[in-house]
């Protein structure tokens, strides 16, 4: 671990991003150059001490998935992704085309960071969940916190009966259908070895449903839009899922609308009153 340098290159990187980089208002009395240590810190999860003693050469080691969500922050590209885990002592993490990369292009971050007040969320070709804004949270639950195969929600689909809580009961067999779809997809794309051939393999061995699916070989399935969610205190809500592809990570932008002045566009307004969606409910 290189400390000079790291703290170098987080400075440069925080002072580098403006507020409206990252969603947030600028304000009439701003003088830091760039962004404070605390906004910074709080793009990254993390508390303020931590992120400034890093600055201040100061902080301990950093773990891979810190070091991955700093790099989700303060917006980095790839290459200064993999920059910073060398300099924090680490090995570089997967680039696209390995077995997984969880890194989100600056860009695609930008977009998500403006949709403070829509329900939105970044996926894999695997269907994990990088990011969300708070009001996906509030509508579909933190689906950010689940690990290992569980992070799939093609996995907790087949596996775990409160995943499907998400939507109505006689929508279910398309959803299914989907999902392994997409998981043939993905492995398609990523060959042996990879994360979707782990997934295919565990659900093969635990869900009768998903094997005679995969055995039916159904390509590119249409996806379900609109899209009809149940929340545990709105009901039932009919959405339409709008679809960015960032073509280079195989990572896709979920943003869930409702027409203006519908029944339901009151009902996503009231998202921010209720708070983060118990999961599982």
């Amino acid at each position: 671990m290189d400390r000079a340098q790291l703290a170098d290159f987080l400075r440069t990187r925080r002072e580098a991003l403006q507020p409206e980089d990252v969603g947030m208002p600028r304000g009439p009395r701003r003088r830091t150059r760039g962004l404070r240590r605390e906004e910074a810190a709080a793009l990254s999860g993390m508390s303020t001490d931590y992120y400034s003693r890093l600055e201040q050469r100061r902080g301990p080691q950093p773990s891979e998935p810190m070091l991955a969500a700093i790099a989700r922050g303060l917006r980095l590209s790839l290459a200064e992704r993999d920059h910073l885990f060398r300099i924090a002592g680490h090995n570089t993490p997967s680039r696209p085309g390995d077995l997984r990369s969880d890194h989100i292009t600056p860009g695609l971050m930008r977009i998500l960071g403006r949709l403070d007040d829509t329900p939105a969320q970044v996926v894999s070709d695997v269907a994990e969940t990088l990011a969300q804004t708070p009001m996906a949270a509030a509508l579909l639950g933190d689906q950010t916190q689940f690990t290992g195969p569980e992070r799939s929600l093609t996995y907790r689909w087949f596996t775990e009966p409160a995943a499907r809580l998400l939507y109505p009961q006689e929508d279910h067999p398309l959803h299914s259908r989907y999902f392994t779809s997409g998981l043939r997809a993905a492995y398609s794309r990523q060959g042996a070895g990879g994360r979707a051939e782990e997934l295919r393999d565990l659900l093969l061995d635990r869900s009768e449903e998903f094997a005679s699916l995969w055995s039916a070989h159904e390509i590119d399935v249409p996806r379900v839009d609109p899209k009809r969610l149940r929340h545990p205190e709105l009901g039932v809500l009919t959405l339409q899922c709008q679809v960015l592809l960032d073509p280079e990570q195989n990572q896709t932008l979920l943003v869930y609308t409702a027409a203006p002045g519908s029944e339901d566009d009151e009902k996503l307004r009231l998202l921010p009153v209720l708070g983060t969606r118990p999961v599982g409910t």
